[in-house]
């Protein structure tokens, strides 16, 4: 959610491309699945893909990077279609929805953040946050204009990290459109400047080069188990309220897939009930609604929602009006 680093995956997609003979296929007889996705699940994609391979014999072949990076790769992959799977955040799964083809993977009836059409499903679900170093005590969205943060806030920048995107929602959802756009004007006095990664901001957060960040419940909690260093917070309003939305994790089946039928074997696995138990493994919510995930670290993400709200976007309206959002968020922080 977070890095979208073009150089990263164009050296990763050329790798696979070489290793595949520049078509997608593999070397062991077509049995491999080219997964695009966005970054914050790789620990839990090696186990998953590892049990994968070992039922089917089939191999995951993953490039991962940014959710709007991920996404623009399909787009301009369409005349030679590379990947077999997508899995990436909204708006921008919404916004390639149309070259995603229909499949509802075995289980996914059960999931509730879908695509009308069956285009995509949620195959996890997460939600955003903001990270801060002991050191700081900021609570509130009043607290990250402090002068006493000048150049130790970041938030990943929104059009290019799906993260960096809802921090722009949330704040219209707390301020309205034009309060969140002056907020954000004036938080740029603060800001250490862009950024399309929000997964390296938190080991900035960490060693206090930075002491807020954005980030998501996910990939945060995951990182405070590995290394720790930082704790997740939700900026409350004037009126003490904090809240946040879902950024579920969403897969979906690339429209003339090289390896579609590998590829719906995947999908199938990935909502298995099995599957969608491991969810908290890497610290998530199962897409699934009648599966329900349990153990410490299902316990760790209930206390860290503890007393937020829950709301929802229209993610149809937010993608109808995302570029001339997009546009006036960078007219207000000046870039």
């Amino acid at each position: 959610m977070k890095k979208t680093l073009a150089a990263v995956l164009a050296v990763a997609l050329t790798a696979l491309l070489a290793a595949c003979g520049g078509t997608g296929a593999a070397s062991s007889g077509g049995k491999t699945v080219t997964v695009y996705t966005v970054d914050g699940l790789e620990d839990w994609y090696t186990a998953r893909f590892a049990e994968f391979k070992q039922q089917t014999g089939i191999t995951v072949q993953a490039v991962t990077a940014g959710s709007g990076e991920v996404a623009s790769r399909v787009e301009k992959e369409q005349a030679n279609t590379q990947a077999d799977v997508l899995v990436t955040l909204p708006p921008f799964v919404q916004r390639v929805a149309g070259l995603l083809q229909p499949y509802t993977p075995t289980g996914a009836d059960k999931v509730s953040e879908k695509d009308a059409q069956g285009r995509y499903f949620a195959v996890m679900d997460n939600y955003l946050s903001f990270i801060r170093n002991p050191q700081s005590t900021a609570k509130t969205w009043d607290d990250l204009l402090d002068p006493k943060l000048k150049g130790k806030v970041q938030y990943s920048t929104p059009g290019e990290a799906g993260d960096g995107t809802a921090v722009l929602l949330q704040l219209q959802h707390v301020l309205g459109e034009q309060g969140a756009l002056d907020y954000l004007g004036r938080l740029e006095a603060n800001n250490a400047g862009p950024s399309s990664s929000t997964g390296k901001l938190q080991p900035k957060v960490a060693k206090g080069e930075l002491l807020v960040a954005n980030g998501d419940v996910q990939m945060n909690l995951a990182e405070i188990a590995k290394s720790g260093g930082f704790d997740v917070f939700f900026p409350a309003d004037a009126q003490g309220r904090r809240s946040t939305f879902a950024l579920p994790y969403y897969a979906g089946l690339v429209a003339n897939a090289p390896h579609a039928g590998e590829a719906k074997k995947l999908l199938d696995f990935l909502f298995s009930p099995e599957v969608q138990a491991k969810a908290a493994d890497a610290y998530g919510i199962p897409g699934r609604a009648d599966v329900t995930a349990a153990g410490p670290h299902a316990a760790k993400i209930k206390a860290a929602l503890d007393g937020v709200e829950i709301w929802h976007p229209d993610w149809s309206a937010v993608l109808a009006r995302l570029d001339a959002d997009l546009a006036a968020y960078k007219k207000a922080v000046g870039r």
